[in-house]
């Protein structure tokens, strides 16, 4: 076999099988393969290019053999080592059976890249298909599918042609045996194993292919990651089967990333299922999987989102319904309490009704509804979970993924991890010397990589704290400019927002800065320490990368509310005997909630954090891979077909990393974080959620089609990491969200007044209830506004007390600035209000987990009866070659009489290795 180019160069020879040697010479011109060898030119003649003038294939030049992998490289100052590098490379990757054909750079658009075009012939795709036990047909599903569902034709306008769902038929499959051929239904090699399959085969020989001579043991010079890395080579990449706007010219092409584009990136098929088989069949399960998971997901918002909005709805319409607001706004009862000052020197005494507009902004989200919201909450995502699984264990089914990590996960071994780790041990299982990390090293391995986990973590920690003191310090500086002063130009803007709105608000916008911030740095250190530890699996690297990057993200994003859900407001003390951050000289205060409650400020949070990383995430996957990639699509447009080939348009695309699914996931998961730990204080998360992965999955859907190179396909039965990830979240949202109700919300006080102080039943006097008095007098000269500070309207000699929020006893009283009976009460509703809405949301989410089988009867039925069909017909099989194979062993006797002893050996040999 001989490899062949457009150019005379001896490196760039490449193997073509029952073809005559020939040399690429004019003595050559018109020389092509005979008749039986499809009747194809060879490459690099001009006939040739006269009869295939269209570049955009995904052929080689003898129109017969498809690329399965594209290679890409320029010359550079260091061309020598990396052309040797090169050169034993591709040797080897012959010497495996791979064919090759390289595209010089004279006939490259920019002059300057070569392209090196890989072919994996049938043989290699049997044995590496034996090897990594690939699942394919040997007989049509009989299997009745389920009858159709009553009302069908409702789902009409949603549903995608029949085609484009099912992209092929239905089979029972069977691990590929290269020994048992005429076992399995293959009508033509050449399209038995798709496209996804075959690329993934070469990408497993590319990445354990070494390029150092036979004389020369480098074990570390193996694989095309480190070949890339070091610059011999600039891309690997299988190629896209055709343009996404228009259909592949050859009849032979599947045109199936046209289909996925017309179908299903485009944003006006956001109201259409996804056509998760064409997906799978594409791209892979484990990309299936991901659109899967996230199509259900958003299906499943729906439900939350509905509730959430009636939840809000009920706030708008109980508007004129809250007497609590209305008091404050009251002129007589409001706008006559004096409030004592919520920091030290530079805040003044000021007056209730002045937060009437955060009240009633409170009473939207912090109402009797909000409760319900709550608990609904908890039983959803215990029904999204649960869904999820039957879901998942159907596609397993369906794809073939049923027994696929017990199978392939000594398959799975990294090749990092076999050139780093270069001690060996007998593997008790495949009894076989396998690679290993001693206990040593990977314990150092682990203390570091902790050890740096922790520190990240209180980097984290520290920033939080910061922002926690900027609050401190910045309120005296907003109550200062903000007091009701006519000499100030921004009275207007004052009588708008309040010093704690001000705050809260550039608090959360600098936590959010911060946020992204850490997030690039941490995420270049996570890669590194998981690198570090050499996990041994692709699956145990990604589950320790998926740990590693959520711990620190679930800090990173939701820490701010935790602290405002939870600390703020809760040890302020009282302004005889206020709690500062560190200390008093520090003079940072603690903060104060509105007499309303810190709800709108962990409303106001939520917002801007979870609103702002939606946002500047769509920014960065939409916008900028678009005028990234603007001149590429426009080139891709304009040039004809014969002159941008079809490995150009990719190599211009954007590479589709190994972690591109990984940040996927991550910025879900995080946003179900946000949309279930703290939903209690926004129950519009969800509907902003819901409108944002309808708007994340066609985004997806046109980065996949449009802007990346077709990544390898690989395979995953399920989210991996993230299930669990999802489940821990899931209880947690339980426990903060009754907190939240209890110690956040000003809903068990206002129960509590209702049903135990109120003389009329009513809330009428709450507001008056739920405010403590203090006398001025006793205010240190320390907490004092200074001079010039106080309103026009305080006069010291008419106004003695001020209140505050809190349940003590009033000056004069035997147990004065002591927490009051109704205290305790409080206290102890809460705690019982805890208990209860935990007890009884874990019942019903356990009930229900326990009343929805993970596996739908229907599947297990299939499964089974799959397995009993493998074996029964790899019985019959079995027996019917040992039957032919014994009636030609006694056709073939007479002729061996001579030799009776030899024949009848060989003859049972050959028998039983066959059967084996």
């Amino acid at each position: 076999m001989k490899r062949i180019t457009g150019k005379a160069r001896d490196e760039t020879l490449i193997e073509l099988k029952n073809a005559t040697d020939s040399q690429t010479g004019d003595e050559n011109n018109g020389n092509g393969l005979n008749s039986t060898d499809r009747g194809d030119l060879l490459p690099g003649h001009t006939e040739t290019d006269n009869l295939q003038p269209n570049k955009d294939t995904v052929f080689f030049r003898d129109g017969v053999r498809r690329i399965d992998f594209v290679l890409s490289y320029v010359d550079d100052k260091d061309g020598e080592k990396k052309q040797e590098r090169r050169r034993e490379f591709e040797a080897n990757l012959e010497k495996a059976g791979l064919e090759l054909e390289t595209e010089d750079k004279s006939d490259s658009d920019d002059l300057k890249t070569y392209y090196l075009k890989i072919h994996a012939p049938w043989e290699v795709l049997a044995t590496y298909a034996d090897v990594l036990k690939i699942k394919v047909p040997f007989k049509d599903n009989d299997i009745p599918h389920a009858q159709d569902v009553p009302l069908e034709w409702l789902s009409q306008p949603f549903r995608l042609p029949e085609h484009i769902m099912h992209p092929e038929p239905d089979y029972f499959t069977s691990p590929f045996d290269k020994g048992k051929i005429d076992f399995f239904l293959i009508n033509d090699k050449d399209t038995f194993f798709p496209p996804s399959t075959r690329n993934r085969i070469v990408f497993y020989i590319l990445a354990r292919c070494p390029y150092y001579k036979e004389d020369r043991k480098d074990k570390d010079k193996k694989g095309i990651k480190r070949l890339i890395s070091n610059g011999t080579y600039t891309a690997a990449f299988p190629l896209h089967d055709c343009r996404y706007w228009k259909r592949a010219r050859n009849a032979e092409c599947e045109s199936e990333r046209f289909n996925l584009y017309k179908h299903w990136a485009r944003f006006l098929c956001f109201y259409k299922e996804q056509p998760l088989n064409l997906i799978r069949k594409y791209y892979g399960e484990k990309i299936g999987i991901y659109f899967a998971w996230l199509g259900f997901y958003t299906e499943m918002l729906f439900f939350a989102a509905v509730m959430g909005f009636i939840c809000f709805t009920y706030g708008v319409l109980s508007y004129d319904d809250n007497i609590t607001s209305k008091e404050i706004c009251d002129p007589s009862i409001g706008g006559t309490i004096v409030m004592c000052p919520l920091c030290d020197k530079k805040c003044s005494f000021w007056k209730l009704s002045s937060t009437c507009l955060s009240s009633w902004q409170s009473h939207l989200f912090d109402n009797e509804g909000t409760v319900f919201f709550a608990i609904f909450m908890g039983i959803w995502v215990t029904l999204f979970l649960e869904f999820w699984k039957r879901r998942q264990a159907r596609l397993e089914y369906e794809w073939d993924l049923v027994d696929f990590e017990e199978e392939q996960q000594q398959l799975q071994i990294r090749p990092e991890f076999e050139i780093k780790c270069t001690h060996k041990r007998l593997n008790r299982i495949t009894q076989e010397m396998e690679p290993y990390l001693p206990v040593t090293s990977k314990c150092a391995r682990f203390c570091l990589s902790g050890a740096t986990v922790l520190f990240w973590l209180s980097l984290i920690v520290a920033c939080i704290i910061g922002v926690i003191a900027y609050r401190l310090a910045v309120f005296a500086a907003f109550a200062s400019i903000m007091k009701d002063s006519p000499t100030k130009k921004i009275q207007l803007v004052g009588s708008l927002i309040t010093p704690q709105l001000a705050t809260s608000v550039t608090a959360s916008c600098i936590n959010f800065v911060i946020i992204m911030i850490l997030n690039f740095f941490y995420e270049r250190v996570a890669i590194w320490i998981t690198d570090l530890e050499i996990p041994k699996t692709h699956l145990e690297y990604e589950n320790k990368l998926t740990m590693k990057m959520f711990m620190f993200q679930f800090v990173n994003y939701y820490s701010s509310c935790f602290y405002v859900a939870f600390f703020k407001g809760k040890f302020v003390g009282y302004p005889g005997n206020y709690t500062y951050m560190f200390n008093k000289w520090s003079r940072l205060r603690n903060e104060e909630c509105d007499p309303g409650g810190c709800l709108i400020e962990l409303t106001t949070q939520l917002v801007i954090v979870m609103a702002g990383k939606q946002l500047c995430g769509n920014i960065q996957e939409a916008l900028l891979p678009l005028m990234r990639n603007w001149w590429g699509s426009r080139k891709g447009r304009h040039q004809p077909e014969n002159q941008y080939s079809r490995w150009e348009q990719d190599h211009d695309l954007q590479n589709f990393s190994q972690l591109g699914l990984f940040y996927e996931y991550l910025e879900m998961v995080v946003q179900f974080g946000f949309i279930t730990l703290f939903v209690a204080s926004f129950p519009l998360a969800p509907l902003l959620a819901l409108f944002n992965n309808i708007l994340e999955i066609r985004v997806d859907a046109w980065k996949f089609t449009t802007q990346f190179r077709r990544p390898v396909a690989s395979k995953a039965r399920s989210i991996g990491a993230w299930q669990e990830i999802l489940n821990v979240v899931a209880i947690l949202s339980v426990v903060t969200n009754a907190f939240i109700m209890a110690f956040t919300s000003d809903m068990i006080p206002r129960m509590v007044y209702l049903y135990a102080y109120s003389s009329e039943a009513t809330m009428k006097g709450y507001i008056n209830n739920s405010l403590s008095t203090y006398s001025i007098s006793q205010i240190s000269n320390y907490s004092m506004p200074e001079e010039g500070e106080s309103p026009t309207w305080y006069n010291s000699s008419v106004i003695t007390t001020c209140r505050y929020r809190d349940y003590r006893y009033p000056p004069g009283h035997q147990r004065e600035y002591t927490h009051t009976m109704q205290f305790w009460h409080i206290l102890a509703a809460k705690m019982a209000f805890i208990i209860i809405m935990e007890h009884v949301v874990f019942v019903v989410k356990f009930f229900v987990a326990w009343m929805i089988p993970d596996v739908p009867s229907e599947v297990k039925a299939r499964i089974k009866r799959e397995r009993y069909l493998i074996q029964e017909y790899l019985h019959n099989y079995e027996v019917e070659r040992l039957k032919l194979q014994l009636s030609a062993s006694f056709i073939t006797e007479p002729n061996s009489e001579l030799r009776p002893e030899f024949c009848s050996s060989s003859s049972k040999h050959e028998v039983l290795s066959e059967c084996l």
